[in-house]
């Protein structure tokens, strides 16, 4: 009984290493997955806001890509905030062609998709904020 015990002396160390270091994997992937759905998160409610800053009476696109940028680089970072485009395009038609529908802000941020930290591969998360235009 004791050549038993001597051979499964020290393995509960070794089982202890092997399951942390596949917990600790298993909390950092959750810990960017949140990390990624923050970022998203953000970037579609600076959008959003963007946009219906443009529609209001007597704004532009423009201006409400400016504000969609302001809002990026005080929430995330001015590297978030380095592709924004905004334009007027018709409810339902999409590049303003569309079967007649209204005509409503644009706002489209291309950012980094946030891999290890706050690092990754640019324009890869693609998003768009929409408001209808006040007064058309």
């Amino acid at each position: 009984m004791s050549g038993v015990r001597a051979r499964d002396e020290g393995s509960a160390v070794a089982e202890f290493a092997a399951t942390a270091g596949v917990l600790a994997l298993l909390f950092a992937a959750v810990l960017q997955l949140a990390v990624v759905q923050h970022v998203r998160a953000t970037a579609v409610d600076c959008a959003g806001e963007g946009a219906r800053y443009g529609a209001l009476v007597g704004g532009s696109p423009e201006l409400g890509a400016q504000r969609t940028r302001e809002l990026l680089t005080a929430s995330l970072s001015a590297r978030y905030a380095a592709d924004v485009r905004a334009g007027v395009v018709l409810a339902g038609g999409g590049d303003g062609a569309g079967a007649g529908g209204a005509p409503v802000v644009e706002v489209r941020v291309r950012a980094p998709l946030p891999v290890l930290g706050l690092l990754g591969p640019a324009r890869v998360l693609d998003v768009r904020g929409h408001a209808a235009v006040e007064g058309a």
